[in-house]
């Protein structure tokens, strides 16, 4: 009997693949990690691009919070750009100004020393040393101006008891403070000093106690004035008492010559009145009629 052979049946067709689901936040989260974890080292990131921009636009947002001054501390002898330099302020007495504007109306520069807050005692030490040596700090043409971000009402009373002979400078926003490298972080005021010269030129920057700070802008003013003027001041200064007791001494001689001329005329006068001074021979008596004739 023949064998018969059978087909086999065709395998049937897979199902349908369901439909691809939407990746939910934390997927595509996910996704990015595996993605930066098996990355090879030599490509770039997705996101490269992007941040490029953004760094770039970092320095200028630095700058336009420091109302156009330079990104870190200025150091001695870099010359600084005045124009828009630590933004504006404002003077005891209301009145708006910048560093620029102080500077044009100097005659050599200015020095702001920083204080922390009007009428406490260090900040009224240190004031009362700058008013107590304002003649000679100034004699180079230097301005002298307090900074604080105290208000001009704070500073006006502060002025006015302390009878400062120069400007207190309100800045609030510490502006001015910071573009100086004298701002704390994150708020307040380090005591120090700064001084720039009429081409922007900065001659001394640095904190300091009250004494300090005044030290620092002797220093300047000895070197404005050029070799020597320091020793000079030093002679003058050792000379001064010496200068005044000459001058007591001569004094009291002319005083004592005077004394002794005024006892001598007394002394003739009384004895002339009492018939005790010299009297005229006959002899003194021919010769005075001789020289008449």
């Amino acid at each position: 009997m023949p064998v018969e052979l059978r087909k086999r049946k065709a395998p049937a067709a897979p199902p349908p693949e369901p439909p691809a689901k939407k990746q939910s936040k934390v997927s595509k989260a996910a996704a990015k990690v595996k993605d930066a974890v098996v990355r090879p080292r030599g490509r770039p990131a997705k996101a490269t691009a992007a941040a490029a921009p953004e760094a770039e636009a970092e320095p200028a947002a630095t700058a336009a919070a420091t109302n156009g001054a330079t990104s870190g501390k200025p150091e001695v002898g870099q010359t600084i750009s005045l124009d828009g330099f630590g933004g504006e302020v404002e003077t005891n007495k209301g009145d708006k100004t910048t560093l620029k504007a102080l500077v044009d109306e100097s005659k050599a520069g200015v020095v702001l020393f920083t204080y922390p807050k009007a009428s406490t005692p260090g900040c009224t030490r240190q004031a009362c040393l700058f008013r107590d040596a304002y003649a000679p700090l100034t004699a180079t043409g230097l301005a002298i101006y307090g900074l604080s971000t105290d208000s001009p009402k704070a500073n006006t009373t502060f002025q006015d008891k302390q009878k400062l002979p120069y400007p207190l400078l309100c800045d609030p926003a510490a502006t001015l403070i910071a573009a100086i490298g004298l701002k704390k972080t994150p708020k307040g005021t380090t005591r120090g000093v700064f001084v720039v010269d009429k081409s922007g030129k900065v001659l001394a920057a640095e904190p300091g106690g009250p004494e300090a700070t005044v030290a620092v802008v002797k220093r300047v003013v000895e070197q404005l004035a050029g070799p020597g003027a320091g020793e000079a001041a030093a002679v003058e200064e050792a000379a001064a008492p010496v200068v005044a007791a000459e001058k007591a001494e001569a004094a009291d001689d002319k005083a004592g010559n005077a004394d002794g001329e005024g006892d001598q005329k007394v002394t003739i006068d009384a004895a002339a009145a009492n018939g005790d001074g010299p009297k005229e021979t006959a002899e003194d008596k021919v010769d005075g009629e001789e020289k008449k004739e």
